[in-house]
């Protein structure tokens, strides 16, 4: 297997992308987001944020525990996930959620789902 050759960043970055949406919908479908803040390739490090509904969210500490051991499971390049939960500042990071094309709204809110009354 020497013959095989490490991913690029933005290949990794599209891979942890598309682990998110296909392992864990129900952030984005519950009102949150879960965006890329940090990957290195040749490390094998990523942090990812959570944001939305996500903040405060009594769940959020199994998701995250969720996403670090099955990343590391299912993405053999990552070594190392940290993730966490609200404390952003409102904002998630750059802005760009993990699902691209997905956003509900132009503005940059962080306010989570709307009340349906």
């Amino acid at each position: 297997m020497s013959t095989e050759t490490k991913r690029s960043d933005d290949e990794l970055r599209e891979e942890v992308t598309n682990f998110l949406r296909r392992n864990f919908p129900q952030i984005q479908m519950h009102g949150g987001s879960a965006a890329i803040q940090y990957l290195d390739a040749e490390s094998g490090e990523v942090t990812v944020a959570l944001g939305g509904a996500c903040s405060g969210c009594g769940i959020s500490p199994m998701t995250i525990q969720a996403i670090k051991s099955r990343m590391v499971a299912e993405i053999p390049e990552i070594t190392t996930v940290n993730a966490e939960a609200g404390g952003m500042g409102g904002g998630m990071g750059d802005g760009s959620p993990s699902f691209p094309g997905e956003m509900t709204s132009d503005e940059d809110t962080d306010e989570g789902p709307q009340a349906p009354f």
